[in-house]
């Protein structure tokens, strides 16, 4: 064994064995592929890459977006089809890219992550985000390949578009060998570890078919993409593991697929898809790319209420709270639009001269809305132990807030909370404390001072929340009349 192969072997075992990363120095990559795959001229590519992301049609998503799939050709191939993801994008808060694209010029096992150092391109050093670097190595058990990094193009070209749409985020490159199943599934399950609590971005570089004429590769990057839609995982693991002509990184896709199901309830939205021949290559040797999103669903979005629905339950709780304190009888009720009949948990808020005069509701999906809404609203006028029971006379005045809330989520690390999205619960043996969304935002509360008065509520010690299994989040639906 040659001295270099010998110490490069070394450093190896070393990575994998997380004991001395600094001993396989990597430093700043300098740029490979800018004149070729993108412009080498920072203010002709600084233009190029505005001008793309500003014209590019953003379609929100209704939910959290944790990855994209983007292509990695030429800019003048592909370039406008990336920034459709990219500026989708462009106004989350990310602190950290994870780049995963296949290997092209060198055949390995695993993946390469590039630990520390950084990228160059003509925009300058993107750094390299080396905690979770190392977070990630350590999770997956891959270290770096010097070779997997030095002239793969499948990362380096995602770069110029993080740095122009995320100038302060670093990035984690990953050159994925040999696509395999063990290396996808080893990959996604370190992602979901390493960036617990974190804000970040991954995303998986690939282009589809290649090399069939346009009408066969378009047809088969349709099916490849519904796979990817619907999330046909074992289909497409298959067909990668088969080599067939669906796309170069079906592997970091995949990864980023079983990541995306771990943390949520995790969907795809196709944002652009294009060949290159609709950039003026030939017609019989077509290569396909796609943008999507890979977004988490936000809990609410089965429970989208309409402007009428959320009337129709404004009325109904003011009729039942009448009703109730007229006769002590619940109103006989039939909702106008079918989607009051979802389960769902409901607070009602009753406020007089905008102060507190009762709330009370279900934390749980036991009832179908309006019904929760309609025994939540007697709860709060009649139930409160704080008020007394709400007279007649208070009628006029009385103000009604109706909160639906989305179901309940455990909290492995409070760095998930967000403060004005997420009402809290705490559970501890027979206490129990709940406090929604909106009274963080109105009590002007930070992430502590939100935990500490939730603990407060359920009568526990303002410190509970650090080691309790019983702290859950919720998001909800707010609105009043």
């Amino acid at each position: 064994m040659n001295r270099k192969k010998g110490l490069e072997t070394i450093c190896l075992w070393l990575a994998f064995l997380g004991l001395a990363w600094p001993a396989c120095g990597q430093g700043v990559r300098e740029p490979v592929w800018a004149g070729q795959f993108y412009e080498s001229d920072p203010a002709r590519l600084s233009r190029q890459l505005e001008t793309w992301l500003d014209s590019a049609e953003v379609r929100p998503v209704a939910g959290e977006v944790v990855g994209l799939i983007a292509p990695h050709a030429g800019y003048v191939y592909s370039g406008r089809v990336a920034a459709a993801g990219y500026r989708l994008v462009r106004d989350l808060v990310v602190d950290s890219v994870v780049i995963v694209g296949p290997s092209h010029q060198q055949a390995f096992e695993g993946c390469s992550i590039y630990l520390r150092g950084g990228f160059e391109t003509p925009l300058g050093v993107a750094e390299v985000d080396e905690v979770l670097a190392r977070e990630l190595a350590r999770h997956s058990g891959y270290g770096y390949i010097p070779e997997a990094h030095d002239r793969e193009h499948s990362v380096e070209v995602q770069v110029p578009f993080i740095q122009k749409v995320f100038p302060r985020a670093r990035i984690v490159p990953v050159v994925m060998g040999s696509q395999t199943d063990r290396t996808i599934q080893a990959l996604a399950g370190a992602l979901a570890r390493a960036t617990r609590g974190k804000k970040v971005l991954v995303v998986a570089s690939t282009d589809l078919s290649h090399f069939l004429n346009r009408a066969q590769a378009n047809e088969r990057d349709r099916k490849t993409i519904e796979l990817i839609k619907n999330f046909e995982l074992n289909t497409l693991s298959r067909q990668v593991a088969r080599h067939e002509n669906i796309m170069c990184g079906g592997g970091p896709v995949l990864a980023l697929l079983h990541y995306a199901r771990k943390v949520g309830s995790a969907r795809v939205e196709v944002l652009s898809y294009a060949d290159s021949a609709a950039a003026g290559g030939p017609d019989d040797r077509v290569v396909g790319y796609l943008s999507a999103a890979v977004y988490l669903e936000s809990p609410l979005a089965k429970l989208n209420l309409s402007p009428e629905e959320k009337k129709e339950l404004l009325t109904l709780a003011r009729r039942t709270i009448e009703t109730y304190l007229e006769t002590g009888e619940m109103p006989a009720y039939q909702p106008v639009s079918p989607g009051l009949e979802t389960k769902a948990g409901a607070f009602v808020t009753l406020k007089q001269h905008h102060q507190l005069r009762g709330c009370l509701g279900f934390a749980e999906p036991l009832f179908p809305v309006w019904q929760a809404v309609a025994q939540a609203a007697v709860l709060a006028a009649t139930e409160d132990p704080r008020f007394p029971p709400l007279r007649k006379a208070e009628l006029p005045g009385l103000q009604i807030e109706i909160s639906v809330l989305g179901p309940l989520q455990p909290v492995s690390d409070v760095s998930e909370i967000k403060v004005g999205r997420d009402g809290l619960v705490i559970r501890e043996g027979q206490k129990s404390g709940l406090l929604l969304p909106q009274v963080a935002t109105e009590q002007g509360w930070d992430r502590k001072t939100f935990l500490r008065e939730l603990c407060r509520k359920a009568g526990l010690p303002d410190d509970a929340w650090r080691n309790s299994r019983g702290l859950f989040k919720f998001e909800a639906i707010v609105f009043k009349e």
